[in-house]
């Protein structure tokens, strides 16, 4: 039984399924000849993150595949429903990398508070001559605690968020359409624990009231999520992270607000254009940029292939 982790796996999957009998490929398979090497190598399990497709092309074209596995949360690289109606199995790890993105969120969040995407751009360059200068340029960063973060879109990783948000003392408001209310436990190294109930707000509300805005949605079908209108309703100085999905702000619209100082900055680890980015995103002193990172830690990487392992296994009830 053959495997193909056509964009990776973590050694500790591999080590899983290995045990279990299967036959796991690493090879990076181009997207236009995928459906030829799974036909010619009988793929029954095809394993994918975000850059690898899995249209209606592929499902038609390859008999062979019995599940389609992502390592990660959303599946919108994947044909879910026509998948299944074929009766193939997919299957993805809505969990494992949750706090991982989560932590992403922050890193944005405290960088750009204190001005680190900048200012580590220009030590390098100027540091020793600009000194006293960068000093002052950076001396109104701000704090989060007791800050007001929103939350747009309240899942696992949205929950998490709420977590970190909650131990740094800050205010947690949040907008879903399908959570109403979301109980939050807190825990701490000595095992104790407290819960936070969160009731859900409409979007207008969330926008209006937060200081720092971070979106935790999937792509969208019918525009952006976050667009001109939506910043106008925003407070002025706001924060605003997406690690979510390329596609959910208008990046345009969010270089004319940073610019007018409407947005004071923003973090962003997904783009309309990946893997291109536009060199006016890439090139903004107000916005912290990492490359579509937010599941790659070593722990979220060892958590996602031993649940692929695990479905996988499940699901041929290999034991």
């Amino acid at each position: 039984m053959k495997v193909l982790a056509n964009d990776g796996l973590d050694q500790s999957g591999i080590d899983a399924l290995t045990e279990k009998g299967f036959e796991v490929i690493t090879a990076k398979v181009p997207q236009e000849f995928l459906v030829d090497y799974i036909n010619e190598h009988k793929i029954r399990t095809l394993l994918v993150r975000s850059a690898t497709q899995v249209r209606k092309d592929i499902i038609d074209g390859c008999p062979s595949l019995g599940i389609i596995g992502r390592g990660g949360v959303g599946m919108d690289n994947i044909d879910v429903d026509y998948a299944r109606e074929k009766g193939i199995h997919v299957i993805n790890t809505p969990s494992a990398s949750s706090e991982s993105v989560a932590e992403l969120v922050f890193a944005h969040l405290f960088s750009g508070a204190r001005f680190l995407q900048d200012s580590n751009r220009k030590m390098p360059l100027v540091g020793d001559t600009e000194f006293a200068g960068l000093k002052k340029a950076y001396t109104a960063g701000i704090e989060l605690r007791g800050k007001t973060i929103g939350i747009v879109g309240m899942g696992r990783i949205g929950q998490e968020v709420a977590r970190i948000a909650l131990g740094l003392g800050m205010r947690v408001v949040a907008a879903d359409n399908n959570v109403g209310k979301a109980s939050i436990k807190v825990k701490f190294y000595n095992n104790q624990f407290i819960n936070v109930d969160i009731e859900t707000e409409p979007l207008q509300e969330v926008l209006k009231h937060s200081d720092f805005i971070t979106l935790h949605v999937p792509a969208q079908k019918d525009g952006y999520m976050i667009g001109k209108n939506e910043f106008d309703i925003m407070k002025d100085g706001v924060a605003v992270v997406n690690c979510s999905r390329g596609g959910v702000i208008d990046e345009s619209a969010l270089i004319e607000a940073l610019d007018s100082g409407k947005v004071k900055f923003a973090g962003l680890d997904v783009f309309i254009n990946e893997p291109t980015p536009s060199k006016a995103i890439l090139n903004h002193s107000k916005i912290s940029l990492t490359p579509h990172t937010g599941a790659s830690t070593l722990e979220a990487q060892d958590r996602i292939g031993l649940s692929l392992a695990e479905q996988i296994s499940s699901i041929l009830q290999i034991q």
